[in-house]
């Protein structure tokens, strides 16, 4: 009788890592599959400027511009409050991001979104890789270059936190956007995503 304590805690712990896991992987219950393993619906989508975007290798992505314009891909879908978790392949040019809470589809940009930046070789790299471009500085900026990484990303009314392969880069207070699309961008370089997951809070 007196390894029951331990058994029902080991259940404990190995349900609640299950627990962990599954939402992790975006099975849990209100996480919408933006992107999963390359697999994305072009109709969820819209693009502003032109980029070489394809699925390749179990990932969603891009490494020419068609013209001198950076490009979007924009979600149909808009949102306030959620959690994002997205899973990035970059080189070390890769000039990308995550874009959240956007004012409208035609337009994107750090002025009109929150740009959770993917940008090793940014000139100014307080807002480099890890960062809310002029929202949220990191410092040191990590380097991502060469490897898959994870972002954890989450708006929730004013406040902004962004984990960046389980460390956090960002917990800061903004409120010019409200809600609205998010998107992936292509500037330079070569991106991949394999996994983007949101789920509405």
């Amino acid at each position: 009788m007196r390894y029951l304590p331990t058994l029902a805690a080991g259940l404990l712990i190995g349900g609640v890592a299950l627990q962990f896991s599954t939402a992790a992987s975006g099975q849990g219950d209100g996480w919408i599959k933006l992107v999963d393993g390359g697999n994305y619906k072009a109709a969820d989508w819209s693009e502003v400027g032109k980029a070489n975007w394809a699925v390749k290798d179990g990932a969603l992505m891009a490494d020419k511009l068609d013209g001198k314009d950076t490009s979007y891909l924009v979600s149909r879908d808009s949102y306030r409050d959620f959690v994002i978790q997205a899973e990035f392949w970059a080189d070390e040019d890769a000039n990308s991001g995550i874009f959240i809470r956007c004012d409208g589809r035609d337009k994107i940009d750090a002025r009109t979104c929150y740009e959770v930046n993917i940008f090793d070789k940014r000139a100014d790299p307080t807002y480099g890789t890890g960062a809310i471009v002029d929202v949220g500085k990191v410092d040191p900026m990590p380097k991502v270059s060469g490897k898959w990484n994870t972002y954890e990303i989450t708006a929730k009314g004013s406040q902004l936190i962004v984990v960046l392969n389980g460390q956090k880069t960002v917990d800061a207070q903004d409120s010019k956007h409200a809600a609205g699309p998010i998107a992936l961008q292509y500037g330079a370089g070569v991106i991949k995503f394999r996994k983007v997951y949101i789920k509405p809070l």
